[in-house]
């Protein structure tokens, strides 16, 4: 199978549901004139023209709004964030508007937004750059969540949210959008809300997503040669769960760690975990683990940035001691 790049995948993405549906257009800030600050909308504007790609003021409430009102007057926005840590600017718009208007309308309107949102650690991107801040979006009732971690998903997801009549936030690791991978050519969609099983194993479970699932792979391997089976779990979908998925691996491996990149404290772990308590603490033999970034802004510093990342031998470790 060919390989692309990340970017490529969710360009390919885009070009093909845009080829099919000319009411999907995309706006955001540097989107037309520079191809998007990690080029991922490179050529967009060349082959639809700037009616369907849309350079905006730098005002992420004007484009969350704007975004709104074309998907109620019948549009398909995509509205892209620049960056992922500015969502805050347009916070009333995503849980007061967005992610409400079609419940308080009793279902009498559609709206079919995608927001994406390049988050992650970069390298020196510093507090106001590098957040991982999917956790914010779970809570919010009305709000699909999506996370691809490869760019077979990137595509397949993007995709997916796209022909969604429900406001999908599709959250992208910036350090993802160079990283090549096998990708399936011309139809290809994954399930909103569908994990995926990607390594099996009979020893423990580790759930991830985004780019901390090359973690998870690294410490499987790694606990492979010592002995310890571990299924590894990309979820992919953080709103809504799969929760069957997680709970049938769990009652088989008896134990479960889940891994992100995000802030540790109410992050996507803490919610998984209180799943797993509540709906199979009979089937577990150890404690859960919970492993993500620690509680404080993110430095810019290159020494202080690399003691905030998670380490593949801290994740060893850590399910390590589940079997103590």
């Amino acid at each position: 199978m060919r390989k692309i790049t990340f970017s490529e995948a969710t360009r390919e993405a885009m070009e093909e549901e845009m080829s099919k549906d000319d009411s999907i257009f995309i706006m955001g800030e540097d989107i037309a004139r520079q191809g998007g600050i990690f080029g991922q909308f490179r050529g967009l504007p060349q082959k639809f023209g700037r009616e369907r790609v849309k350079d905006t003021p730098i005002s992420e409430t004007a484009i969350i709004g704007a975004a709104i009102g074309a998907a109620l007057a019948g549009m398909r926005p995509v509205a892209d964030m620049h960056f992922a840590d500015f969502m805050g600017v347009a916070m009333d718009e995503f849980f007061n508007q967005m992610a409400k208007v079609r419940y308080m309308f009793g279902g009498q309107c559609k709206l079919p937004v995608v927001v994406r949102a390049p988050d992650g650690l970069s390298i020196q991107g510093a507090a106001q750059h590098s957040q991982s801040i999917e956790s914010w979006f779970m809570h919010i009732p009305g709000l699909k969540v999506v996370i691809p971690s490869n760019p077979a998903d990137a595509k397949g997801l993007l995709k997916a949210a796209l022909r969604d009549d429900n406001p999908v936030i599709y959250f992208e690791n910036k350090m993802l959008y160079p990283q090549k991978g096998p990708v399936p050519e011309g139809e290809y969609i994954d399930e909103i809300g569908k994990a995926k099983v990607v390594r099996e194993g009979k020893d423990v479970t580790i759930v991830s997503y985004s780019i901390k699932m090359q973690q998870a792979l690294e410490a499987a391997d790694i606990l492979e040669k010592e002995g310890i089976n571990a299924e590894v779990i990309d979820l992919m979908t953080i709103s809504p769960i799969d929760k069957t998925t997680i709970l049938n691996s769990v009652k088989k491996t008896n134990r479960f760690a889940v891994l992100h990149e995000a802030v540790k404290q109410g992050g996507v772990g803490a919610e998984l975990s209180s799943i797993v308590a509540e709906e199979a603490m009979d089937y577990l033999d150890a404690p859960v683990v919970r492993i993500g970034a620690p509680f404080t802004p993110i430095p810019f510093s290159p020494t202080l940035e690399n003691e905030y990342r998670t380490k593949t031998d801290d994740v060893v470790n850590r399910i390590k001691g589940m079997f103590v």
